[in-house]
């Protein structure tokens, strides 16, 4: 496994310019301490004016000016980007889902030595870790059982983020965007899984992407998880609760920071930018020589679960 050795900061470009990367990505980059933005590969060069570094017509150009890559593009991209600046020495946090394909992330997994991570952030938010070591604690008994349901309206509303409606871009709908940040977290919470099933189609728009996709995810000792994820809904819901033998821990809404737990109420709200802290552990673990919050080999186990879902 590679370290930097002798650098009081790590040189980060940002591959992608979208809207992910203008809103948290890139002003996350530029506030950790340990980091400084060299440069930004993007088609569109105005995009770098900003924060004053180079613009780079593509990742091959920068890598000599980096020591890590941020992957923010559209996801048919992850796996070759991330290949090639594995394969050049850098460090590489890319963007969910990990790939097109449990095929690829494998692929991508195997290339990592260590040098890789994926930006599950919800795996940082204050509440999960809380709810995470109650778990441990045995404050609601035995877990056997996550239901989480985020549900919205999204259709590409003057373009915005319209490439998440095209399958050779994204890869699938709300079950590679809102259901991977899920099926993760359920894997995060409940370990490796074991089974997986599950059903999409088009309740409502007519995308060549599902609306919607219902999961259900088997685990050691016959825990499960149950996920429902729809873009297709005007009144919003982000649920999220941990069923207990002897209780439940309710994190709803997810985002929100406000746990339940028998005897336990806590507002654990996550960070204004909620890719800082991701951002902030992945320049840790270079520096410490450890793995990040969210390594690349745990993050394909949810590609391999959307592999199952038909």
């Amino acid at each position: 496994m590679r370290y930097l050795e002798w650098v009081e900061k790590v040189r980060w470009v940002v591959v992608g310019a979208g809207d992910i990367a203008v809103r948290r990505v890139l002003p996350g980059i530029v506030a950790e301490p340990r980091s400084t933005l060299t440069g930004i590969a993007t088609s569109v060069p105005a995009k770098a004016a900003p924060y004053g570094v180079r613009a780079f017509a593509a990742l091959d150009e920068a890598l000599e000016f980096c020591d890590a890559v941020y992957i923010s593009t559209p996801v048919i991209a992850h796996h070759p980007l991330t290949l090639q600046a594995l394969a050049a020495g850098k460090y590489v946090l890319c963007e969910k889902p990990v790939a097109m394909s449990y095929e690829q992330a494998s692929a991508m997994a195997a290339a990592a030595d260590g040098r890789c991570g994926v930006a599950f952030y919800r795996r940082t938010y204050p509440a999960v870790l809380e709810a995470k070591r109650l778990m441990a604690a045995g404050a609601i008994g035995t877990p056997v059982a996550i239901e989480m349901c985020c549900q919205h309206w999204f259709a590409a509303e003057n373009g915005h983020r319209a490439w998440l409606l095209d399958p050779a871009l994204a890869g699938g709908g709300p079950l590679f965007d809102i259901g991977s940040h899920r099926i993760d977290l359920a894997n995060f919470l409940f370990g490796r899984p074991l089974r997986a099933v599950g059903m999409r189609s088009n309740a409502f728009h007519t995308y060549a992407v599902e609306d919607n996709a219902t999961v259900l995810i088997g685990y050691e000792r016959g825990a499960r998880a149950t996920i429902d994820i729809r873009w297709h809904a005007r009144a919003e819901r982000d649920e999220c609760r941990i069923v207990g033998t002897d209780g439940v821990i309710e994190l709803s809404p997810l985002n929100s920071g406000t746990l339940r737990a028998p005897g336990v109420h806590l507002e654990l709200p996550p960070h204004a930018n909620l890719h800082y802290p991701l951002i902030e552990d992945f320049v840790a673990a270079i520096f410490e020589r450890r793995k990040p919050v969210c390594p690349i080999e745990d993050a394909i186990l949810t590609d391999w679960v959307t592999a199952q879902v038909r």
